[in-house]
């Protein structure tokens, strides 16, 4: 990290000029420049099958964000240049995200697979650049070698082991800022308001509605749901609000998984495990909507269906997101969505796919079709009940699965480059040369 310190002494006036009690006063402020660094490891399997798709041809990495920007690796298995016949691979790390003038420093790794360490190593860091940090102009802006490595030394060297490569790169994005005197230092408490509301739900004081659950009646307040959920509040305010406004009956709020899935077999092993009915089910997803209404945020899913099981705390989050999707909290949704991501299983994950595909949760949808597209999973996926619910629920999905299942059978994905741009072996646009060093 640079620091450039500025610091100005304003001129002393002249005691003539000014009344006797005044005083000199100054002001300091900091320029602070540095770089925001992450790395990205990029592993190459089945490197003989990649040679011969062409000069200019590359595999790429998966995108990955450092400094606020998305980069990746770009691999040139037979060269980026046409000049060079095939003769060197080409390495590059190219900007994917939007951006301008984005200033970085960068390290290209050829990792060592001998164990011995002498990692072929291209990198700005640790050095100093003459004419300062490389610019990246816009999106498909690229740093690296065209002549990276001669190919018929590569294919003898330690670097290829088992026909894989593997490659570290890391970025350091250049930010700056200045800093400024405090002419105040007041700690600010965080807000507090979900905490009141949440208090208000507990007390009961003020209530002027019921929720009545299977028998079980739960009081609240109109105005804090019709604030939270555009459906109670037509149903509760709406031209065309109910009758009974003191009475909200909750019924049929469960996605067709739920009503199906218990029917066929599908969360047998989590009956068996709490011996809890679907309708308790039912209950704490209800008792949870009402916690995220008040509080705005989730329960302890482990405290409110009394179990540490994270099978239950699934099946309450998939009940939860269906409520959320039916009173258009979309916040709840959302945050069921990602909670439901981080806790895909063998066991869950096609009655989770269902539920993404009937509330069009895409990121969600998009999760569990990677997982169980994976080589290690399917099977075990085709033969959990949840997977018979998901064949005669959603077809379609069949279909998006095979495409993943096909798309993981590729050895990589191959495309052309964004755009063409001049550069230099060994050298940025600019011309200047970054010597390789081995570790």
């Amino acid at each position: 990290m640079g620091t450039i310190s500025f610091y100005r002494e304003l001129p002393k006036p002249s005691t003539s000029s000014l009344p006797s009690s005044s005083s000199s006063s100054s002001t300091s402020s900091t320029s602070l420049t540095e770089t925001v660094n992450g790395s990205h490891q990029f592993k190459i399997s089945g490197y003989s099958l990649a040679k011969g798709m062409g000069v200019g041809k590359y595999i790429a990495s998966e995108t990955f964000m450092v400094g606020g920007y998305e980069w990746a690796i770009y691999f040139y298995p037979d060269g980026k240049s046409a000049e060079d016949n095939a003769s060197y691979v080409s390495l590059f790390i190219a900007l994917a995200s939007e951006g301008t003038d984005v200033r970085a420093l960068f390290e290209l790794t050829l990792l060592d697979q001998s164990g011995k360490g002498r990692h072929k190593v291209h990198s700005h860091f640790g050095r100093t650049l003459e004419s300062g940090p490389y610019t990246l102009k816009y999106r498909g802006s690229m740093w690296g070698y065209k002549r990276f490595f001669k190919r018929t030394l590569l294919e003898t060297s330690d670097y290829l082991r088992d026909d894989c490569l593997s490659i570290c790169c890391c970025v350091g994005v250049v930010k700056s800022y200045t800093e400024g005197p405090k002419i105040f230092s007041i700690v600010m408490p965080p807000s507090n308001l979900g905490q009141q509301f949440g208090r208000l739900l507990e007390s009961g004081k003020g209530a002027d509605v019921k929720f009545e659950v299977d028998g079980e009646i739960f009081d609240a307040h109109k105005l804090v749901l019709a604030a939270r959920s555009p459906v109670f509040r037509a149903q509760l305010f709406g031209p065309l609000k109910d009758r009974n406004t003191q009475c909200i009956r909750v019924e049929d709020m469960e996605a067709p998984i739920f009503k199906e899935g218990f029917n066929t077999g599908v969360h047998i092993w989590i009956l068996l495990l709490r011996r809890c009915s679907c309708t308790q089910f039912f209950l704490f997803s209800v008792k949870a909507l009402l916690h995220f209404i008040y509080w705005d945020d989730l329960p302890d899913m482990e405290e409110l269906v009394g179990s540490t099981s994270k099978w239950a705390s699934t099946l309450v989050a998939q009940h939860l997101l269906a409520a959320a999707d039916r009173y258009a909290i979309e916040r709840l949704r959302l945050l069921c969505e990602a909670k439901l991501c981080e806790s895909v299983t063998i066991n869950t994950v096609a009655t989770t796919l269902a539920l993404a595909e009937q509330h069009h949760c895409l990121h969600l949808k998009a999760v569990c079709l990677k997982f169980v597209a994976l080589p290690e999973n399917l099977r075990a996926v085709m033969q959990t009940d949840g997977f018979e619910y998901l064949k005669e629920s959603c077809p379609t999905v069949l279909t998006e699965l095979l495409q993943y299942v096909a798309r993981i059978g590729e050895h990589s994905v191959i495309a052309c480059g964004y755009r063409k741009e001049t550069s230099f072996d060994g050298c940025d646009v600019n011309g200047r040369r970054v010597k390789p060093r081995l570790h």
